[in-house]
């Protein structure tokens, strides 16, 4: 038996998320799909994250266990080959040891959000982006996204269908700059809760319309109630960029 580790690119516009669901394709059914067509055993795919409908990714990390034996440049290829035209690559692929978990071993998750801020619709962005017409002050949305940076109680920005044990987590980065008409918020932790990103970056785009004062992030945060909650980005404009390991592949961290 082999482990191999993936790295995953994938949008997430089609699919009912990265899970497999009984209602509609994933992410994970094309890959063991792809991977059972290749070696002809069943596998399951385990995945640093656990994407909704709609998120996409460019680091993804996963892993499978492979008894034929085959290589990593080989094997990558063929899932890629199969998947087709399905929109999933697996960007590289390596044998890990046996105790390498690509969720489990992972000690840290890095999303960014991509909000459009024009009155213009989106084109070559449309599913990608989340547009806002209304003008956004991107400095009053960082100086108020650091009230969230830390250890804190989440449950205003946490989903009701959360299954986390605690809404405790804590936020190692939360930034949003300016890129001319785009604004793009960075979120890294060890772990989110259900919507926790997208939650906070709605309540911060808030802010940035002038809607919220800078200092009502930090009373809904405090509220610890997800009725305080003010708006929840759409999924369009998420993705997954990297997961970091302590140790493990050399691939340990993709931007």
């Amino acid at each position: 038996m082999t482990r191999f580790a993936l790295t995953l690119e994938f949008d997430g516009a089609p699919f009912m998320g990265l899970q497999r669901q009984a209602h509609g394709p994933s992410v994970q059914q094309t890959v063991e799909e792809a991977v059972q067509a290749v070696t002809g055993e069943q596998v399951v795919m385990h995945a640093a994250g656990r994407t909704d409908a709609g998120v996409h990714a460019t680091g993804m990390r996963a892993h499978v266990d492979v008894v034929k034996e085959i290589a990593p440049f080989r094997l990558m290829e063929a899932i890629n080959a199969l998947m087709r035209p399905a929109p999933v690559a697996v960007l590289a692929c390596e044998v890990v040891p046996d105790d390498w978990h690509a969720r489990f071993s992972c000690v840290g998750r890095a999303y960014e959000y991509r909000i459009v801020n024009r009155r213009a619709p989106l084109t070559l962005e449309r599913g990608k982006a989340w547009l806002v017409p209304q003008p956004l002050d991107a400095e009053a949305m960082d100086r108020a996204a650091q009230a969230l940076v830390g250890l804190h109680d989440f449950t205003t920005f946490r989903s009701v269908h959360c299954q986390a044990r605690s809404p405790i987590k804590t936020v190692d980065r939360l930034a949003v700059r300016r890129e001319g008409e785009r604004v793009l918020i960075e979120a890294a932790a060890r772990s989110f809760l259900h919507h926790q990103v997208r939650s906070m970056v709605g309540c911060l785009a808030l802010v940035g319309m002038g809607r919220w004062e800078e200092a009502r992030l930090a009373d809904a945060l405090a509220a610890r109630d997800r009725n305080r909650l003010g708006l929840n980005a759409p999924p369009d404009g998420l993705t997954f960029v990297s997961a970091t390991y302590s140790s493990g592949p050399e691939h340990t961290e993709l931007a």
